[in-house]
């Protein structure tokens, strides 16, 4: 064997495993490659990296490795008439340990911290929750193991950390793959994780559904008709044919029944046909035939040559009958681990056999229970499940046939990765650099790529199912849109026909404050958008689905078309029945300023939708940091009147700059435009009251005690000398509305900053 990495960002193929094969969903002439590649036994593996993110396995006729007899790996049975066992995931001594600070006690001499756990067991690990305790373990391809335990035992725990779910610097203790260590951006291409919860988008049946999850996961050179083919296999794989065409639904929408939402969640997860499934409860919640029928779908996921782990709660007894292995765990401990066909023996064994026809998993767990709620707790019943299982056994023994103690991986990890490729396992890192097939095939190199498709496929799959999703619930637009309207509407009516008078002058400053503030405000329905979706995106973000960038660029893709009809409706509505000056000049520059300011909204509720984790914290947040922002957008108190140590957000208001570029596009639209003549220099003074005689009287002898020629019809106050007062003079109408535009892309530049940062999907 001989290794070359030629990629800086190549995966070691160290992380890879390999199982049985799964052809019958493949493309035809993949079909016969990897019928070809298998049929040649006289083959090694050359590492090396063609591309950026790939993994590359050439395939080169060669000595056979282990120098055994040429079906060795590929189908041969052992002398027990088994069939070989391409992959052994283990894991050994798994120590999770959480340390939950309480509160500050002090004391004589020392001051520490105390916690809500301590190392009571006496094993000398430091202070906290032992939330996994040297736990130990397998899962075999072609098996089901099953994780059992009370709540809070540690069973979603032990599947996170098997999963890479958690920070390796929390958790002690080592998995392996046929030997190798596991875990990092390997195991993400190799496995698939279902969360308990179904994270569903509800208005896509569960054939789009299955389809969207293929193009993100399938390669490109998979043809549209050979991916719609997987996606029909698997929905009869999945037996969900007559539900199909049905939306998966919500809680408003009638959809498809809890047990075909949970095999759509699995669905869209092992639609790659991956080599390692996890499983949180996957049959949390079902009725027992719903969950029978789950199961007996995992069964056949881990028949076609899959390792298949799951916690489940409370199975039944037909359920117990499909799984290969259980571990029951009860405060993070092993109490048992085994075939379920041994676990009557084992209970005999320590004093208390399972009465005849009762369910044993039942059994088992009802009996943990109560030991844990006596003072010594399951520590005798820990201590005798580690005696057992460590006695010596015989070939005659059937536990050790069950339990698979004699079996070894037939292969070694990298070769049992070649063959898991040439059979069909892995397609969305399965491609073939060449279309041949044939023997000629046996020569080719086939690619395992850190994501499965190029950047700009991911933008365009997630853009069309967010437009589907969209489409199909149109209410939602169309209150946003009568919720502007509305406002427009109210806000023409209200400020009518403006004329050029001071009043008018102060009443347009109130319209373009209101009118832009709602702008951000009615942009607040964005929040719960990616709030909704966040657990979806970190579900199919964990396991390399498509890449951060890609959701960023396609949220805001989504988002944009509705702001352009938002705009448009609401600057229609008031421009003109307000009379803002302008023209069709003025008038487009309306329509950039509202529409930049609805992108800037959207961009702002976006970023904050990643940041905070409630709707309800959410919106108040955007209401208390949209009013600072008026209060210091230059309405209330002009520039040079906010105190020095608030200028700085005053720049950082986002209402500022559309609120100064729209005063800006009315009152130095026409630079000889006048709003103040003479005698109404005096309106809003107690002099307004006088006779206009009198006014006129006073206005001369001004004139005659000042020295400057004017009378009541002279122009005293233009444009921008109303620029100039309100102090809106440092940018231009323009530079403004880049600013409003450019900080819609800051936002949306943090909003994909926080994704990198914060949804890590890990335990810590």
């Amino acid at each position: 064997m001989s290794t070359s990495f030629r990629s800086r960002r190549t995966l070691p193929i160290e992380e890879y495993g390999e199982d049985a094969p799964r052809t019958d969903l493949l493309p035809d002439h993949q079909r016969s490659d990897r019928k070809s590649a298998s049929s040649n036994p006289d083959q090694h593996v050359v590492l090396g990296s063609h591309a950026p993110g790939h993994v590359v396995v050439d395939v080169r006729p060669t000595a056979n490795l282990d120098g055994g007899d040429e079906n060795d790996g590929g189908g041969k049975l052992d002398p027990v008439g088994r069939m070989p066992v391409h992959f052994v995931l283990a894991f050994h001594d798994l120590t999770y340990n959480v340390g939950r600070p309480r509160r500050m006690a002090f004391r004589r001499r020392s001051r520490h911290v105390e916690t809500d756990a301590t190392t009571a067991r006496g094993d000398g690990a430091r202070a906290g929750a032992l939330l996994l305790d040297g736990v130990s373990g397998e899962a075999r391809e072609g098996e089901i193991m099953a994780v059992l335990g009370a709540s809070g035992a540690g069973k979603t725990t032990l599947i996170d950390a098997l999963a890479d779910r958690i920070q390796r610097d929390s958790l002690s203790g080592a998995v392996t793959l046929n030997g190798e260590p596991l875990g990092g951006r390997m195991l993400k291409v190799i496995s698939a994780y279902v969360m308990q919860d179904d994270l569903l988008y509800p208005m896509l049946t569960v054939a789009e559904t299955l389809m969207y999850s293929a193009e993100f996961r399938l390669p490109r050179s998979l043809s549209a008709s050979k991916k719609a083919s997987r996606v029909q296999a698997l929905i009869d794989q999945l037996g969900l044919r007559a539900a199909a065409n049905t939306i998966i639904g919500d809680e408003g929408r009638r959809g498809v029944s809890g047990g075909e939402r949970r095999r759509v969640s699995i669905g869209i997860d092992i639609i790659h046909d991956p080599i390692i499934l996890f499983l949180d409860e996957p049959t949390s919640g079902l009725d027992s035939t719903s969950a029978f029928m789950v199961v007996k779908v995992l069964q056949g996921i881990a028949k076609s040559g899959s390792v298949v782990i799951m916690s489940i709660h409370q199975p039944s007894y037909r359920i117990i009958g499909l799984i290969d292995r259980l571990l029951f765990l009860s405060r993070g401990r092993t109490v048992y681990y085994g075939p379920p066909p041994s676990l009557p023996l084992f209970f005999s064994e320590f004093g208390h056999p399972i009465p005849n026809g009762q369910n044993p998993a039942e059994f088992a767990l009802d009996h943990i229970r109560q030991l844990e709620a006596t003072p010594e707790g399951t520590d005798e019943l820990v201590e005798f499940s580690k005696a057992w299982r460590e006695k010596p056994v015989t070939r005659d023994d059937s536990s050790a046939v069950c339990t698979g103690r004699h079996d070894k991986p037939s292969l070694p990890l990298k070769e049992a990765i070649r063959m898991s490729i040439a059979r069909g396992k892995l397609v969305s890192g399965a491609t073939t650099s060449t279309g041949d097939s044939g023997p000629a095939a046996a020569a080719s190199t086939a690619k395992v790529a850190t994501y499965a498709n190029p950047w700009w496929a991911e933008v365009w799959v997630l853009a069309r199912r967010a437009f589907t999703n969209t489409r199909r619930t149109p209410e939602l637009f169309l209150i946003r849109l009568a919720t502007v309207v509305v406002t427009a509407f109210i806000l023409a009516t209200v400020f009518w026909r403006l004329d050029s008078t001071p009043k008018g002058v102060n009443e347009r400053f109130g319209f373009f404050a209101i009118a832009v503030s709602t702008m951000f405000y009615t942009s607040a329905d964005a929040l719960p958008v990616f709030l909704v979706e966040r657990y979806i995106y970190l579900r199919e973000t964990a396991h390399n689905a498509y890449r951060r960038s890609s959701y960023t660029v396609s949220n805001a893709i989504v988002a944009f078309p509705p702001l352009v009809a938002l705009s448009l409706a609401f600057t229609a509505i008031t421009f003109f029945a307000v009379g803002l000056a302008g023209g069709a000049g003025g008038f487009l520059f309306f329509v950039l300023i509202v529409l930049a300011s609805f992108w800037a909204g959207s961009g702002f509720v976006t970023f904050l939708s990643s940041v905070v984790p409630h709707v309800i914290i959410g919106y108040t947040v955007v209401v208390a940091v949209l009013a600072y922002f008026l209060l210091l957008s230059g309405f209330f108190v002009t520039r040079d009147r906010i105190p020095s140590y608030w200028v700085w957000l005053h720049y950082l208001s986002l209402i500022k700059y559309p609120y100064e570029a729209v005063m800006q596009n009315e009152f130095g639209a026409e630079a000889g435009r006048c709003f103040m003549r003479g005698v109404q220099m005096f309106d809003g003074t107690p002099m307004a009251r006088l006779p206009a005689e009198t006014k006129v009287r006073v206005l001369d002898a001004m004139s005659r005690s000042m020295g400057v020629e004017f009378n009541s019809g002279s122009c005293i106050t233009t444009g921008p000398d109303i620029l100039a007062r309100q102090a809106v003079t440092e940018l231009g109408k323009w530079s403004c509305l880049w600013v409003t535009v450019a900080w819609g892309f800051l936002f949306r530049a943090l909003f994909y900053l926080t994704l990198v940062l914060g949804s890590r999907n890990r335990r810590r």
